[in-house]
């Protein structure tokens, strides 16, 4: 399988119709300028000089605002400039990210013609207080007539969806999860709130009528929406916004991020979850009182075992009185982990070699 790789060109805010209570695109991509076809050529002959592989799939992605609700020009200019390179061989396709009440069959149609690929749907929520709440100006029902036509016209279908949004649970999340896996998208975005400054979800926060997620329950939640898109087969390519000068910690005096869950490693704070879960699952079918075990497991995956700062292996020690060695091989399965036990606790075993024998 080719080694996927994206080459993204951020036009911020371009073609949105209005501020979302959460939403300050040129703040969270860090790019204030007007994107041109010549920075588009420039920043994808970096990009392509840069890759030391040559067996790799690649797509140009065009990211920030609404691309199907920029001016139709500017639109066919970017497009055009992306194309070049698609004909020359030198990239794969083309994928954009848009609004779902900016998709129909005339737009699809012309963006066959350059080639677009991967069309993502910024859909945030499928329920429509919410989405009204936070101004998105598009229905859930937007949502689904989108994607039925970007799957019609045979595109790969992309959501986007945000937790923690003003007065969505748990419950709703997980509603919004189920409802786009009907729509079979191949892939999704999950993104935790932030509270970014110059947005009216600060002032919100600022006034005390909104209170963002905090870490540990954001992580808890893209962990079981990570579960249930792994179970319907649909890949989750990102979990959380990209870290950048402006998008940092709080305390950072360059950092736009007001409040929120942010986190550096965000992603891997997830699977490192979803890691010691799967550790200790295997341990207590094990059925013996393990002292220590070693953990097998590709050098590749070995820092969502470990855990962040070791949290994973301290939460084993702490609270299951379980050591653990780790043993790196590089011919094992990626996402496997097998589990050997080291040493056992003796007055368990003889305990219940007593009960057997009195038996």
């Amino acid at each position: 399988m080719k080694k996927q790789y994206i080459i993204p060109i951020f036009v911020p805010h371009l073609g949105c119709p209005n501020d979302c209570t959460f939403c300050n695109q040129k703040k969270i991509s860090g790019q204030l300028k007007e994107v041109t076809a010549k920075d588009v050529k420039e920043n994808v002959e970096y990009y392509l000089n840069s890759f030391k592989e040559e067996n790799i799939y690649t797509e140009i992605a065009f990211f920030g605002g609404s691309f199907t609700g920029i001016e139709i020009d500017k639109q066919n200019e970017l497009l055009e400039a992306a194309y070049q390179f698609v004909k020359a061989k030198k990239v794969d396709g083309i994928r954009i990210s848009t609004r779902p009440d900016y998709i129909d069959k005339k737009t699809l149609k012309r963006l066959k013609k350059y080639k677009v690929k991967t069309i993502e749907l910024g859909v945030q929520s499928t329920n429509d207080y919410i989405l009204k709440k936070v101004k998105r100006g598009h229905t859930y029902n937007d949502v689904r007539k989108a994607s039925k036509l970007i799957r019609w016209y045979r595109f790969n279908l992309g959501h986007q969806m945000m937790i923690g949004l003003p007065d969505s649970t748990e419950k709703d999340e997980y509603k919004t999860a189920e409802d786009l896996a009907k729509l079979k998208p191949k892939i999704v975005r999950i993104y935790p709130v932030l509270v970014i400054k110059g947005t009216e979800l600060e002032r919100e926060y600022n006034e005390g009528n909104y209170e963002p997620l905090d870490l540990e329950k954001a992580v808890e939640r893209c962990k079981e929406l990570c579960y249930f898109f792994g179970s319907k087969k649909i890949n989750v390519i990102r979990i959380g916004l990209q870290s950048s000068e402006t998008i940092c910690n709080p305390s950072n005096p360059t950092s736009e991020v007001v409040a929120g869950p942010y986190h550096e490693t965000f992603r891997q704070l997830v699977e490192s979850e979803m890691c010691y879960d799967t550790i200790v699952q295997k341990i207590k079918e094990l059925d013996v009182k393990v002292k220590e075990v070693e953990i097998i497991v590709n050098p590749a995956n070995v820092n969502n075992v470990v855990g962040y700062k070791r949290n994973n292996i301290e939460k084993l020690k702490n609270i299951y009185n379980v050591d653990v060695k780790i043993m790196q091989d590089k011919s094992f399965p990626l996402e496997d982990i097998e589990i050997n036990v080291l040493k056992e606790y003796k007055e368990f075993k003889d305990d219940d070699e007593m009960v057997k024998t009195k038996k």
